[in-house]
């Protein structure tokens, strides 16, 4: 039985999605992380970062959100969320690294310097540039999503998945209102059987159970 570590709205979501679109069964293992579990030495033997997700499968043991997708996709090559081509991976690689460099690096800074840091220790100043580079790549990605349906070639990728995830952060921060495209290609993605909870939804049910 596979095994995921981790709690929505935290980047988990973003293995649960592969987790579902591919209809795999999975326990999920919170963590509580206001708690500090992710700092118990039975979490950091999985994973030393002290970061969610982790996916347990077997002996092996996968970090990062994103590698977890991949991991996922190449693991069960039947759903196609890995193109064929050689050219289309490489798009893929591509936008995968964009969005988790130059999209959800800025957004990580607008938390931590809102409210994941305590207050003595954030910048209000790198929330205003972390929000003007963060505006400016999803302006890029408006531009790439113009005139296609899907991150890469004619059908979805893992890129896709990774996209819907980040692209809902941004929304969260109100950084889609000049994005049209993306705002479409946001709501036509969440809009499938197998999407998770939104960001919204799950600070919201956060809130409910507190």
């Amino acid at each position: 039985m596979l095994k995921l570590y981790g709690t929505p709205p935290t980047r988990a979501l973003r293995a649960i999605w592969l987790l579902n679109e591919l209809g795999l069964e999975y326990e999920l293992h919170p963590v509580n992380l206001m708690e500090g579990e992710h700092l118990q030495q039975d979490f950091l033997s999985l994973n030393p970062a002290a970061k969610v997700p982790v996916l347990v499968d077997g002996n092996l043991v996968v970090t990062e959100s994103a590698a977890i997708q991949l991991y996922l996709a190449e693991k069960y090559p039947q759903a196609g969320f890995i193109p064929e081509s050689l050219e289309d991976r490489a798009q893929m690689y591509r936008w995968i690294f964009f969005l988790v460099t130059e999209v959800e690096q800025p957004l990580w800074r607008i938390a931590r310097h809102t409210f994941v840091y305590p207050e003595e220790k954030q910048l209000p100043q790198d929330v205003e540039l972390a929000r003007q580079e963060c505006l400016e790549m999803v302006a890029v990605l408006e531009q790439h999503l113009a005139n296609r349906k899907f991150m890469v070639g004619d059908r979805l990728s893992v890129a896709d998945f990774n996209a819907a995830y980040m692209l809902d952060w941004a929304n969260e921060e109100k950084m889609l209102e000049d994005a049209p495209r993306l705002r479409d290609y946001l709501k036509a993605m969440y809009a499938r059987p197998t999407a998770p909870v939104t960001i919204g939804e799950a600070f919201a049910a956060m809130e409910n159970s507190a």
